[in-house]
């Protein structure tokens, strides 16, 4: 199971349910994906086939709705 939390632009922001502990959040669009830690900080843990301009995109998406994410992994996974 994979909770779409956000769609904004061409990208879709979700985690999956089986994951390793610790917030982060995926995005697919269709040029790629990424995968981004929320926690200490904002930071790219992968990247396929996305661009700088991307991913500053992707950055800045997440800088804006960081609370709305960080509150959507906790529910999720209780914590």
């Amino acid at each position: 199971m994979c909770p779409t939390i956000l769609r904004e632009k061409e990208y879709r922001f979700f985690f999956f349910s089986r994951e390793e502990t610790g917030p982060q959040i995926h995005i697919y669009c269709g040029d790629g994906e990424a995968k981004i830690w929320l926690d200490p900080q904002i930071e790219l843990a992968t990247n396929y086939r996305l661009s700088k301009l991307q991913l500053r995109e992707i950055a800045a998406i997440i800088e804006a709705h960081y609370d709305e994410l960080k509150a959507a992994w906790n529910e999720y996974f209780g914590t």
